[in-house]
């Protein structure tokens, strides 16, 4: 599968979620694809930081209004991504397979604690992420003149901002109660 597809998805579908999004923190210990994406977002400040919870713990409180994570995520990283995003920041991130459901449940429950909405959607390679955010809802308040005007795109686009967030009826029977959108 082509990886520029992860790479676009990963970015772009938080980014044009956020209302007004000016510094976007990206957690990786892989980032170079991803700060190329953020690169199309001149107007966007971004930083990356590796992966761990020492790496976070010396972030300021609100600074980001989006967090893009390819990190394993426990309670404690959880609880200092929300620490630092603002009151309507979003978060992009990588979790297991929806098939382990336990896991994602977990994740879930424990994002549940600071996130409105809570939505998994598919990366367009075979993979999901999970976009969680304070305020922003992915499929109703995605900004369409942002998301149309990118450059030098391949695979994201308006149209596939919002499909991204379509399941199916097993998933969504599998994850009622927990999916908050």
């Amino acid at each position: 599968m082509k990886n520029f597809i992860y790479n676009e998805m990963m970015v772009h579908v938080p980014v044009c979620t956020s209302k007004d999004p000016q510094n976007v923190l990206i957690i990786s210990d892989n980032s170079e694809f991803l700060e190329k994406e953020m690169q199309k977002h001149n107007e966007i400040n971004s930083k990356t930081v590796t992966c761990g919870i020492d790496a976070l713990r010396e972030e300021a409180d609100a600074t980001y209004d989006v967090v893009i994570c390819e990190s394993d995520s426990d309670a404690a990283i959880l609880a200092h991504i929300s620490r630092v995003l603002k009151e309507d920041g979003l978060v992009s991130m990588t979790h297991p397979s929806l098939d382990k459901t336990d896991e994602n449940k977990s994740i879930m429950q424990i994002l549940g604690n600071y996130f409105k909405v809570i939505m998994p959607y598919n990366l367009g390679n075979g993979e999901t992420a999970l976009l969680s955010s304070k305020e922003y809802h992915p499929t109703a308040d995605i900004n369409l003149h942002r998301s149309d005007m990118l450059d030098n795109l391949e695979y994201y686009n308006c149209d596939i901002h919002p499909a991204a967030f379509a399941m199916g009826n097993y998933i969504r029977k599998e994850y009622l109660g927990i999916v908050k959108n």
